[in-house]
Parts: C-alpha cells; sequence; structure tokens
C-alpha cells in the first residue's frame, strides 16, 4: 500500500531505491525463558554479541585514520565513547547477571539493562552527563544488531546505488561508513539542517530528509521509496504511474544538472554588465572540494565550529591551524572567510551545555567566545597563521555591542602579540567583518561599518529574530518567513549603507542560495552572494539572466509593500521577466 510522509528537505533531488533500516533500540525485543541448561549458553552469547561490536567499533576507528585528520577530529571522540560504554561492567555484568537470576534470553536482558541506565542518565541534573544517555541507547542497538546476526556496517548486496537508509536518528559513527559507501539518500526519524545526517548528504551530493518522525516505524526494509528532497517528500511503495513519473523529474534534474555544470568556468555577470561574486559556504575542510568544482569566487563561510562539535576535548591550535591551512591552501589565493565559533543555542560544546530558558537569546557566537578568553585567542591564533598561506579574513558572528566589538578587537590585538611573541609567521593585514544577524545591529550599522572591513548578512538569525520565531520549533516553523517586510527591509537597509560607507556586503544565509531570491537581492544592491556549493550553479544561472537596471526600481517598489502576499506576486512577476506592472 502506497503512502506518503513529509519532512525537512536539507538536501535536494530525488532519489528511488529499495528501504536499507537501520534499528532503534528502543523497539520491541522478544521475551522468553530459558531451561536452566541453556543459561550459561545465553551469556555466552551475549558476550560474543559485544565482541563483535568491538571488531565494529574498531573497524571504524581504523577507517577514521584512513581517511585522515579531519575526520578523526570531528569523529573519532565518538568511536573512542562508546567503545568505553561498551567495556563499562554495568551493561555486559549487569546483563550477564540478568540473564542468570531470570534465564530471559540476552535481547531482553541487554534492553532491560539499557532501560535503567536510561532511566539513571535522565535523573542526572548535568545537561552533558544527561545526554549521554542517547550513546548507551546507540551502543546497546549495535548488540542487539549483533545478536540477530545481522551486522551495523552495510553487506556487500546493500552496497549499490539504490539504498536508501531509514533510521530514527543516525550517530556519528554510524555515518563514517556510509561515506565510503554508494548510498542513493537518507531519511531520518529526527533532525534538523545542520544535523550531522544532513552534513553528510550535502558533502555527498544526495537527497535527504529528516524529521519525518515515524518514518522509521512505518517503512519496511526493502519496500521501495522515492526521496524528493527538494520537497521534503517521502512516497512508499509508490504505483507504477506515481514511479515512471519520478523517474522522468530525477532524468529531467540531471539533464538541467549537466546543463548547469557548463556554467562553471562561466564569469558571473549579470545582462547589464554588472559583476557579481558568488561563494561558498562551507563546514568541514573536505568540503572545499565542492567548492573548486563550481570554480566558487571563494569561501564567504567557513562555519568553523563544526571542528568542535561531536566531540569530548576541543582542538588545540596547531590541529585548528592544520584544518585552516588545508582550505586556504586548497583556494590557492582566493579569499576564505573564517567564522569564529558560532556555538550556543542548537550547536553544543560537549561538557558545555547549559540549561537556559531560552538558548537562542542566551550566551552564545561572539558572547560565548567572549566568556571563554582562552578558547576564544586559541582559534584566533590558528586561524591568524593560517593567513600566512593565502587570502584570509575573519568573520564575528552576532555582535551587536560597542563593548563586544571592542572586547573582541582586543582579542584578536592580543592573538597577533603572542605570535609575535613566539615568533610565529602570521597575516598582520587580515579583514575583520562582522555578521549582521541581530535587528539592533541591521538598524545601528554605523556601529560597524566604523570598525570593520567588511559586513556578512546572516538570513537564517536574523530572520528569526526579526519575527520572533524559533526556526527550530516545529510548531512555529510555518512563520518563518525571509519576504515578510520587515525582514527585506532590514536587508536592504544594510546593503544600502554598506554601499554608502564603501564597505563590500555579503548574504550568507540561506536567501543567497535560493534562486528565487536572486533577482530580488541584486535588485536590492547586492553583489556579494555566499551559499553552499551545490547552489552556486542555480544562482550563477540567475545572474547570468538579470537585468540589474531594469529590476532595480521593481525591486524597490515591492520594498515598498506591506502586503506579503502582494510581495510574493510582485517577486513572482520578477522572476518571470514579465514587463507588466502590478
Amino acid at each position: 500500500m502506497a503512502f506518503m510522509l513529509h519532512g525537512l528537505a536539507v538536501s535536494g533531488g530525488i532519489a528511488i531505491g529499495h528501504a536499507y533500516l537501520v534499528s532503534h533500540a528502543t523497539l520491541e525485543v522478544a521475551h522468553y525463558t530459558l531451561p536452566p541448561r541453556r543459561v550459561d549458553d545465553e551469556v555466552g552469547r551475549l558476550g560474543k554479541a559485544f565482541d563483535t561490536v568491538r571488531g565494529e567499533l574498531s573497524e571504524l576507528r581504523s577507517g577514521l585514520f584512513a581517511d585522515g585528520p579531519d575526520a578523526r577530529s570531528e569523529l573519532l571522540a565518538f568511536v573512542d565513547l562508546h567503545s568505553m560504554i561498551l567495556d563499562d561492567p554495568m551493561l555486559l555484568d549487569e546483563a550477564g547477571e540478568y540473564i542468570r537470576s531470570r534465564r530471559c534470553n540476552a535481547e531482553w536482558a541487554i534492553k532491560v539493562q539499557m532501560d535503567r541506565l536510561v532511566e539513571q542518565f535522565e535523573e542526572i541534573d548535568d545537561a552533558y552527563l544527561r545526554s549521554r544517555s542517547a550513546d548507551v541507547v546507540q551502543v546497546v542497538e549495535r548488540v542487539l544488531k549483533a545478536l540477530a546476526g545481522k551486522s551495523r556496517r552495510l553487506s556487500a548486496r546493500r552496497r549499490d546505488t539504490d539504498s536508501i537508509i531509514v533510521a530514527h536518528d543516525l550517530s556519528p559513527a554510524d555515518t563514517i561508513q556510509f561515506k565510503a559507501q554508494r548510498i542513493a539518500a537518507f531519511v531520518t526519524d529526527l533532525g534538523g539542517a545542520t544535523s550531522h545526517t544532513a552534513i553528510v548528504a550535502r558533502s555527498l551530493a544526495i537527497p535527504a530528509l529528516v524529521g519525518a518522525h515515524h518514518a522509521r516505524t512505518l517503512i519496511r526494509d526493502e519496500d521501495l521509496l522515492i526521496v524528493d528532497g527538494t520537497r521534503g517528500v517521502l512516497i512508499v511503495n509508490p504505483d507504477q504511474q506515481l514511479l515512471d513519473e519520478y523517474r522522468l523529474r530525477a532524468r529531467e534534474i540531471e539533464i538541467e544538472r549537466s546543463k548547469l555544470r557548463h556554467l562553471t568556468r562561466t564569469e558571473s555577470t549579470t545582462l547589464d554588465g554588472e559583476s557579481v561574486q558568488l561563494f561558498a559556504n562551507i563546514e568541514l575542510p573536505q568540503d572545499v572540494e565542492q567548492v573548486k568544482e563550481v570554480d566558487a569566487d571563494g569561501i564567504g563561510l567557513f562555519r568553523t565550529e563544526f571542528l568542535f562539535l561531536n566531540r569530548d576535548l576541543l582542538p588545540d591550535e596547531d590541529e585548528q591551524f592544520e584544518a585552516y591551512r588545508s582550505v586556504v591552501q586548497a583556494m590557492k589565493g582566493k579569499p576564505v572567510t573564517l567564522r569564529t565559533l558560532d556555538i550556543g543555542a542548537d550547536k553544543a560544546l560537549r561538557g558545555a551545555e547549559r540549561s537556559e530558558a531560552n538558548p537562542a537569546l542566551g550566551l552564545r557566537a561572539i558572547r560565548y567566545c567572549l566568556a571563554e578568553p582562552r578558547m576564544f585567542v586559541t582559534q584566533l591564533r590558528a586561524i591568524l597563521r593560517a593567513a600566512h598561506y593565502g587570502k584570509v579574513r575573519i568573520l564575528l558572528p552576532m555582535v551587536a555591542f560597542q563593548h563586544e566589538i571592542e572586547s573582541a578587537l582586543a582579542m584578536i590585538a592580543l592573538a597577533k602579540q603572542q605570535l609575535r611573541d613566539a615568533n610565529r609567521k602570521f597575516d598582520e593585514r587580515v579583514e575583520i567583518g562582522a555578521m549582521v544577524e541581530i535587528p539592533a545591529a541591521a538598524m545601528a550599522l554605523g556601529t560597524l561599518t566604523n570598525q570593520f572591513d567588511f559586513l556578512s548578512i546572516g538570513t537564517n538569525d536574523l530572520i528569526q529574530y526579526t519575527l520572533a520565531i524559533d526556526r527550530a520549533d516545529e510548531a512555529v516553523a510555518h512563520l518563518y518567513d525571509p519576504l515578510h517586510p520587515a525582514v527585506l527591509r532590514l536587508v536592504q537597509q544594510v546593503i544600502a549603507q554598506g554601499k554608502r560607507a564603501g564597505m563590500p556586503v555579503a548574504v550568507c544565509g540561506e536567501m543567497a542560495g535560493e534562486p528565487q531570491f536572486a533577482r530580488l537581492l541584486l535588485g536590492m544592491g547586492l553583489r556579494q552572494f555566499s551559499m553552499h556549493p551545490s547552489q552556486l550553479l542555480e544562482v550563477k544561472r540567475e545572474v547570468l539572466r538579470c537585468d540589474c537596471g531594469d529590476i532595480a526600481p521593481r525591486v524597490q517598489k515591492l520594498l515598498r509593500s506591506d502586503d506579503p502576499v502582494r510581495i510574493r506576486e510582485q517577486l513572482d512577476r520578477i522572476n518571470a521577466g514579465s514587463a507588466v506592472q502590478p
């Protein structure tokens, strides 16, 4: 029977293939009583399952070292943590004792012990320790799979291009192995746009759907699936007509992508001769290969916090330096803009989780960095050292107050002095920029234009704060609107004031990567866009088709409207190239 599910589209395209289910340990397991003579054998069976999982984790660990230091730094800590949990006597020994005392099967014993541990973790006040319950669940899931004779690694028969991973959630340890496999798509019940699954899917350029809620429980292994990573739709067991329709659409998308690749070396210039710079956003050093494939003008946003997440120990100065330098050298003189740590809200360091009534309005981004000066200066030293090998710019997130600016600039000066004292090579003339993400910063822009070299508008947070909407909250996500009149006027104001001040302004939020917004932003006067590499060629096509002189007055008229419906209608006409005036 065919049915449809909806989720959050985090990586575009269409995939058609068969479901490969990654089980979740909270599923029901069988419970039966053993005869006394089989108890010892059952304890031994549990021990063998633990040995199997140790082998899997050891293989994953070896794979990390083969992948190089970037993969190691991000994910090695997870493998080691899961190994520690597996070796904890409270798991194996207690489950073994439960088998002996209750004469129950190994699956039930390990499930009962998992429930006990999770319950204990959830009663802990410390947020970091409490969050470790998820790791216990993931480890026990591996043991249950081993008991069932089903390894968590993909079998040879599943290493084909039509395997679609379906899971309740995916841990970083799981996604390591998928990087080496030919996977068609990802579907998970949980997750958001910045989840590890989403990052891996984008880096692999395959469709992905997260936040699909009950997909894992409703889908069966080998079900035929259609994943529409553009519209956020998952179709299970489609009929032949629907299947043919999506196969045709998939071919059309591939033909379109092939045509777009011809634009790679084309200069990004509008019909009336306006030069437009198209930069790329990256999360990890290995993403630079995609940047080079689309011949971006540089990296407009390197989200450096992803080097810090999913690990127990922070990267030291040398580890960060090597990661940053590898990107800078790979770009061969093109600019690389490194955003300093944007930690907080939905991105927390291990062991530094805080209980806040509203994390989005709490200690995050530049506020967090200033509260942790040693960590901040360490990162700044690493960035400055990497700048010796190419053109590097430093971007400070979420600045709004004069005292924040002064403190951040003082930290940069301190990092420079420490490098001089240590006789380290670095670039003294690194440009410093600020992200405009808070309405207060956009409305009092003089505070920024007087002290920085460039500006970058982070539309994701600017929209969130302007409209008072937590974009991670599904209950209000539908109100998240880039075309709200207040949002458009703030973006326009920043672009215009930056131009008057002679300061370069870029947009690096999701708006920059949406082709439907390209002409709107060009009409506002924007000449620097930064987006995920997979979006760049589509935006370039819109730039090549645009006549800025023609659309600028029409965009200005659109900006005077207070009616969101009318704004959308006017934008549709602008995008259609219609000469009909509203």
